[in-house]
């Protein structure tokens, strides 16, 4: 029992060390990037809807100090269908306790952004129809400084 108990706690650094990086002290900046896969030939739509219907949300925490930036990308060429994506948005969060909650305020920011809410219920719909795949992936700096 004693070696098993030596071997665990020689072992413990190398088994720590597996898996993605903490993003850092309690309170400091999240990142999570959000992909977006979606079906051929809807790409154009996608892109319009979530820049009328959902980026106007995200600016809107900016302003409340909830995101700290948010950058889009696509891809420049085109990749296996696999690991095929269309669109990257890249948020940073002012700590991970934002990023992992619900803004308590969103329902009220929605409903003062798109009065017309059937309209943005029936658009933001569409959105997610015409999406085949979505993730989420908490990402760390790791470059030394």
């Amino acid at each position: 029992m004693r070696n098993l108990l030596f071997a665990l706690l020689l072992a413990a650094p190398t088994l720590l060390a597996q898996g993605s990086p903490s993003q850092g002290a309690a309170g400091a900046p999240y990142t999570m990037e959000y992909y977006y896969k979606v079906q051929w030939g809807h790409q154009q739509e996608f892109l319009r809807l979530f820049l009328k219907n959902h980026y106007p949300l995200l600016k809107k925490e900016i302003g409340t100090g909830r995101i700290l930036s948010v950058k889009m990308e696509q891809p420049a060429n085109h990749m296996t269908e696999d690991g095929r994506w269309d669109y990257r948005v890249t948020i940073r969060f002012k700590n991970s306790t934002v990023a992992t909650t619900a803004n308590p305020d969103e329902e009220r920011i929605i409903k003062q952004l798109w009065p017309d809410q059937a309209t943005y219920q029936r658009e933001e719909q569409r959105r997610f129809e015409i999406l085949l795949a979505h993730w989420d992936i908490p990402v760390t700096d790791i470059t030394p400084k």
